[in-house]
């Protein structure tokens, strides 16, 4: 059984004992020759400073140990694991100083990050209601138009009603675009990977958004100019990828310059093949660049709500990549345009045999 005194018990016995030193050599000193004298004088102060400096071991030096103890189980608490071998150190009051400090710090980065997630979930409330209620209020209006006059014509009828529909999907769109980030955060989302052709997959998004970049007088291309006979294949998630591609590229052509060109490079390498897309727009700013992915985050709010889109593509993108093992990156600068880029991996078997083909043109 481990015996231990309090601080006031061993300060009484130092004191004790320091008296008792002093008693001592006080009685015998006169009798003494001026040689012993000197002798009993050092081995008295020799003494006096090894039960002085004990009295601070125990009464100062052991009260600060315990509490850096108690700081140990505070790190514990935090998964943080030290060496015991360091607790009974030399200057504890100088590493107990320091420790303070390296938490107080950490406690103020915790604070200053709680503070700008508390920013971010403001500016998405304000962004989600604003975002919800553009179309409600629209269906709104025109039901209510529509059941406040009982006169109006059934052509006028049929158009606000086809509005107010149009309104409609447009919430519903949004709606379901919410649920599906929420998901993907949550992980529920599973990525049901495939094998396939990404080259093929491009061109058929490419068709897909034809129209929209015709109105723009915007060209796509693909490149390089030829691909492997045998196409250009990546293990993931068809639909997924499909999703992302026509976000990247659907920016880019609402984005970029107006006759001008987005260009989808794809880059092979031993075990992935790397998808960038390039518009030769305005470019993004470099304060802007770390927030694009942010839900309803967006550089010019009036001239986005004006193209369309709820501001939830890029962040579900972002997601849907880093589901598949990957990150998406932006490459920017004022006047040359965007590039976003992100890799997908080979099937195992291309990746162990990637067997020579002739390379064809791509179909116009």
């Amino acid at each position: 059984m481990r015996f231990t005194l309090s601080s006031r018990a061993i300060a009484i016995l130092l004191a004790l004992l320091v008296a008792s030193v002093l008693t001592t050599f006080a009685w015998i000193g006169p009798t003494l020759s001026f040689r012993e004298a000197c002798l009993g004088a050092g081995i008295t102060v020799a003494a006096c400073f090894l039960l002085v400096y004990l009295s601070f071991e125990a009464l100062i030096f052991r009260e600060v140990n315990n509490i850096y103890a108690g700081l140990e189980h505070v790190k514990r608490k935090e998964f943080r694991r030290l060496s015991n071998k360091f607790l009974f150190r030399p200057e504890p009051l100088k590493r107990i100083r320091d420790e303070i400090l390296d938490m107080a710090v950490r406690k103020q980065e915790e604070i200053d990050e709680l503070k700008r997630l508390q920013v971010l979930r403001r500016e998405f409330l304000a962004d989600v209601s604003h975002e919800l209620k553009t179309p409600i209020f629209a269906a709104q209006g025109f039901v209510h138009t529509i059941l406040d006059d009982d006169e109006m014509d059934e052509l006028t009828r049929r158009k606000f009603l086809r509005k107010a529909a149009d309104s409609l999907d447009a919430l519903d769109a949004l709606v379901q675009d919410l649920v599906t980030i929420s998901q993907l955060e949550k992980g529920v989302v599973r990525m049901r990977r495939q094998r396939f052709d990404v080259a093929q997959l491009i061109q058929d998004i490419f068709e897909q958004l034809e129209l929209k970049a015709k109105q723009r007088r915007v060209h796509l291309h693909l490149e390089p100019a030829t691909l492997p006979a045998n196409g250009m294949w990546v293990l993931a998630d068809r639909n997924r990828i499909r999703q992302v591609l026509i976000n990247l590229i659907d920016n880019a052509i609402k984005y970029g310059r107006e006759d001008g060109h987005v260009t989808v490079t794809l880059h092979q390498a031993p075990k992935n093949v790397r998808i960038e897309v390039h518009d030769d727009g305005s470019g993004i700013a470099k304060e802007h660049q770390s927030r694009i992915f942010e839900r309803f985050y967006r550089i010019d709010k009036s001239r986005s709500r004006d193209s369309g889109g709820s501001g939830l593509g890029l962040a579900i993108s972002k997601h849907i990549v880093e589901a598949h093992k990957s990150t998406i990156k932006v490459r920017s600068e004022s006047g040359q345009g965007t590039t976003l880029e992100f890799k997908l991996p080979k099937p195992k078997q291309d990746v162990a045999v990637e067997a020579p083909a002739a390379a064809v043109p791509l179909p116009g």
